[in-house]
């Protein structure tokens, strides 16, 4: 047995003895949106020659199927605007069609979907996450600033067309999407729609007042939904962090993703690729491994699988985002879209 095929033979187990099978990838920090809670609007994103190619992305997400990861999550930026991306989705493909890989998805905001949403579902996409704050026009135009709700509205048509299942991601914003949460428990459970609302996080330099201005806690969201909905708990795992209910008046799934309220940490089976081949094991925490350096600097994966395992080392219990007594505790420095969602 060689040491790479060695190195492959144990799952990834981190400190805390959560078994590690999910890997988020960002491809891009480029995005044709810029949603108010997660970008400037003049955003300095990164030199192209710093960005992981598309082999490197597919060698990199092949070490970690290697070592055991079963979900793949593609997000950005948005990551249908990197350029031949679906060379990538297809390199993915072959993973599937082995067994290695289960599931292989991606998040986005809807833009790009027209477009490629057949071309996704022929690569073995299932379902997809589509982040979709509101469903009203003018309102999506001052979240968005730069997107055509209209343009969303035909990328999800599109979607559905091919196949996919979807799941609306909404960040719960005060002040902005509040009066629509009931609209959007009747549009998706309508549509047969998964529904997430996610707190929004301090990801980013965006101003702190801005923040405690937006943040609405979903404990207060799901008393709100209580009032018009039956919200029976149930126990749906979908991989990720959310806790789910049934609504018994549409039949419909609401999720919630409280990383602030109440975080998911104990139950955290993830780690973030960056674009950049940065590995965080924690969304809120800044410890990071640099697989870039490793992968440009050996041919063969051994010192690849090492530092993997290394990486896994070293995640944490949990993170540390806070907005009680009026401040942005644990806030990150680096935006969203560099680490991705």
């Amino acid at each position: 047995m060689t040491q790479a095929q060695a190195q492959t033979q144990a799952p990834l187990i981190d400190p805390f003895a959560r078994s590690i099978d999910y890997l988020r990838v960002s491809v891009t920090d480029r995005c044709d949106f810029r949603c108010v809670y997660c970008m400037s609007e003049t955003m300095n994103f990164l030199p192209k020659a710093e960005l992981l190619s598309l082999e490197e992305l597919d060698r990199l997400s092949s070490a970690f199927i290697s070592l055991g990861v079963k979900k793949l999550r593609i997000t950005g930026g948005e990551p249908l605007v990197r350029k031949g991306i679906m060379t990538y989705f297809e390199a993915m493909s072959r993973h599937l069609a082995s067994g290695a890989l289960r599931e292989l998805t991606l998040t986005t905001n809807g833009s790009q979907l027209a477009k490629y949403a057949q071309a996704l579902a022929d690569c073995g996409v299932k379902r997809i996450n589509v982040s979709l704050d509101t469903l009203d026009d003018a309102k999506f135009k001052a979240i968005t600033r730069w997107g055509r709700f209209s343009q969303v509205m035909e990328g999800v048509e599109a979607a559905v067309t091919a196949g996919l299942s979807i799941k609306i991601n909404a960040v719960a914003l005060k002040g902005t999407n509040d009066s629509e949460i009931h609209d959007m428990v009747a549009w998706c459970g309508a549509r047969g729609f998964d529904l997430t609302f996610i707190e929004v996080m301090p990801m980013g330099d965006m101003g702190e007042e801005m923040r405690l201005d937006q943040y609405w806690p979903l404990s207060d969201v799901r008393a709100e939904l209580a009032r018009r909905w039956t919200l029976t708990d149930i126990a749906l795992n979908t991989g990720g962090p959310a806790r789910y209910v049934q609504v018994a008046e549409t039949g419909g799934r609401i999720g919630f993703i409280t990383p602030l309220t109440h975080n998911f940490c104990e139950s955290c089976n993830r780690v973030r690729l960056t674009c950049t081949g940065q590995l965080y094991m924690c969304l809120g925490q800044e410890d990071d491994a640099d697989l870039r350096a490793v992968l440009r600097a050996h041919p063969d994966n051994a010192p690849l699988y090492a530092a993997i395992r290394n990486a896994i080392a070293r995640k944490p219990k949990g993170h540390d985002f806070d907005y009680s007594r009026q401040k942005v505790a644990g806030e990150m420095s680096r935006h969203m879209s560099h680490t991705g969602g």
